[in-house]
């Protein structure tokens, strides 16, 4: 499989998982919930859409499958980048404020989708 057409389904498939995930942590954020919280939260429903999408369509071959195995491998990968966002959010959230953190989650998951394309490609969902 190109590494062209997985990054092209990697990006289509983490846009719409990402616009979830934003919209949920800045929903709550703004009817009060911690944002350390609601980041949790986001992260949680973009990552059961971004799980079953991206072992169906962006890694699927011969040498992949989306069983128990890749599950546990992606929540292993799944909760290092959680602890990363979730710290880099509070603590932009402490410095600037709100409004600062809700802008900087974008650049921040940019950054862990970009480390959880190769560790996805090299490691979750291989058989």
């Amino acid at each position: 499989m190109s590494l062209t057409r997985q990054s092209g389904h990697y990006l289509a498939i983490g846009i719409v998982q990402w616009l979830l995930d934003w919209g949920v942590m800045v929903g709550l954020s703004h009817v009060g919930v911690p944002v350390e919280i609601a980041n949790i939260a986001g992260r949680i429903c973009g990552a059961s859409l971004g799980f079953w999408a991206n072992g169906r369509f962006t890694f699927a071959g011969a040498n992949t499958a989306v069983g128990r195995h890749q599950l546990l491998r992606f929540l292993v990968m799944w909760l290092g980048t959680t602890v990363a966002s979730t710290w880099a959010l509070a603590t932009v959230d402490d410095l600037l404020g709100l409004k600062w953190a809700w802008l900087a989650k974008p650049l921040v998951e940019l950054a862990l989708g970009a480390l959880g394309f190769f560790m996805s490609r090299h490691w979750v969902y291989r058989k």
